[in-house]
């Protein structure tokens, strides 16, 4: 379960003429009788957490109260971080953090709340140049990296003060901390997973005490991440991308917050949140292209992911009566069939993430009958292989089989081994310290430490990925699944069934060669 914790009291854009409104006053639309943000708000984290916590400032409180939940007045910073501390201590969930005033679509607050980080949180990052090679340009005049004051510019109403890299906060700055080169924002939405929420709870009650030394705009979910930082925890990051998200503070940022979010397609955004997005090229050219479609379509008809599994399993088998044949036409029809058997079996994924409709079963349904599918295939061209009078090819299948069933195991086990794996701990830094080059040259000495030897090729093997060919080689040469329905397809309507297992023992032997030194590399690394 997921606890939401309400921001009433996090700031508006810095240097506004005028106080935030609360929300609970800021309307939607200018209809009579319309409901509010923090109406809308409620309605949208009622799936997560129907009886949010709300942190308020005393004139405000009384907007919450007549909502579901609980409602805690607080006067000021100290008081907010002391209240979020308790909410933490006695959660033992995980906790969605989110100002009052945002406006944010239902598929955004999914994505994060359902996020595998241990922490994440939502920000922008600030526009910049890149050069052919997609380095950053520096620009003409250098960001001070003296005082927070000196250095932070302003994006989208908040200062920029945090410093991200790809996949994490690095550095997170504040009217007292110093960042350097800061170059995102901190948007507000935070989530935090319950094995963090002791940390959590320990970094906002020592921020409640330094509270004296925050300015008036420095935001609460600003704070935290700070906090969480520099404790040593991972903190991930994620952009809006295709959907939308603001914080309000005035009728007037709300009135264009709504104009601005009708502009997106939030049902496009979670469809294509629906398709894996780490696929092979296979999948990701000749199938995902599509699929998605079929996939809302029968999605909206109500059919469920494990019907579509079971069109995927009869597909598969349609194939391999096709192929056993042994004829040409049969061939080709195999080779389609088992073409459109995969796409199924793409489109199920995407049925469940789509719609939302996860289950065991499921899960396991498609794990085992992806290898059921592909091995009564193999029996169909053995058959067909006969009965067209080319030759007895079930030694060649059944040592296709074998190494598709030793990577099977590989690939098994190495994940069961992975995930034991205790995560190398980050370097951590006293809330104390004004000045965050101490947690940047331990990080530096980290990256440095693990440059050499193994780690060292594991790391340019890694940078080279950057580059789309390499990208994309790197995901055939494992021979994915998509990969294999392709060579079957292919090789078995155009060629004989021998052809077709010679492919898939060349392929398959490399791969399983590619895949065993990488893993041998990591382990030792």
């Amino acid at each position: 379960m997921t606890r939401v914790v309400l921001l009433g009291s996090s700031p508006g854009p810095i240097g506004s003429p005028e106080p935030p409104v609360p929300p609970a006053r800021l309307a939607l639309t200018s209809l009579p009788g319309s409901p509010t943000v923090l109406d809308r708000l409620y309605g949208q984290v009622a799936s997560v957490d129907p009886e949010p916590l709300a942190i308020a400032r005393p004139g405000d409180a009384d907007g919450y109260r007549r909502r579901p939940g609980q409602v805690v007045e607080s006067a000021d910073l100290a008081g907010d971080l002391r209240a979020l501390a308790d909410a933490a201590e006695g959660a033992g969930d995980n906790l969605f953090l989110i100002p009052a005033g945002a406006v944010i679509h239902d598929e955004l607050i999914y994505q994060i709340t359902k996020a595998k980080r241990g922490a994440l949180a939502l920000v922008a990052r600030e526009p910049r140049e890149e050069d052919e090679n997609g380095e950053p340009i520096q620009p003409d005049v250098p960001i001070e990296e003296a005082r927070p004051e000196i250095g932070d510019r302003v994006l989208e109403g908040l200062a920029v003060r945090a410093r991200v890299s790809r996949t994490r906060v690095v550095s997170v700055g504040s009217a007292y901390h110093a960042v350097t080169r800061p170059n995102a924002i901190l948007l507000g939405p935070l989530h935090v997973q319950a094995r963090h929420a002791a940390t959590l709870a320990e970094a906002a009650r020592e921020l409640a005490g330094m509270a004296h030394l925050f300015g008036p705009e420095d935001d609460i979910v600003q704070l935290l991440v700070l906090g969480l930082v520099r404790r040593g925890v991972s903190v991930g990051i994620r952009g809006r991308r295709d959907l939308f998200y603001a914080r309000t503070a005035s009728q007037a940022e709300a009135d264009a917050a709504v104009a601005a979010m009708a502009g997106y397609d939030e049902d496009r955004a979670r469809l294509n949140n629906a398709v894996k997005g780490a696929d092979g090229f296979f999948t990701t050219f000749f199938v995902s292209t599509y699929s998605r479609f079929i996939a809302r379509w029968a999605a909206r008809r109500g059919l469920t992911p494990n019907q579509v599994t079971m069109i995927s399993i009869a597909l598969g088998v349609l194939s391999a009566l096709a192929f056993a044949t042994g004829t040409r036409p049969g061939a080709i029809a195999g080779g389609l069939l088992i073409y459109f058997a995969f796409v199924f079996d793409c489109v199920d994924g995407q049925v469940a993430r789509y719609a939302r409709k996860f289950g065991v079963l499921g899960a396991w349904l498609d794990a085992t009958f992806d290898r059921a599918k592909e091995y009564v295939v193999f029996a169909g061209l053995a058959v067909g292989s006969i009965v067209a009078g080319q030759g007895d090819v079930w030694t060649l299948a059944l040592v296709a089989l074998s190494v598709q069933s030793v990577r099977h195991l590989l690939d098994f086990s190495f994940g069961v081994a992975n995930r034991r794996r205790p995560p190398l701990p980050l370097p951590t830094l006293e809330l104390t310290a004004a000045d965050d080059r101490p947690l940047r040259d331990a990080l530096e000495q980290r990256r440095t430490t693990r440059t050499g030897g193994v780690r060292g090729l594991l790391k340019l093997w890694t940078r080279a990925g950057r580059f789309r060919a390499v990208h994309w080689a790197r995901k055939m040469i494992v021979f994915p699944i998509g990969e294999r329905f392709a060579a079957i397809a292919v090789t078995a309507a155009v060629f004989e069934p021998r052809v077709t297992f010679l492919t898939l023992v060349i392929w398959g032997g490399i791969a399983a060669a590619y895949t065993l030194t990488g893993r041998l590399m990591r382990s030792l690394a």
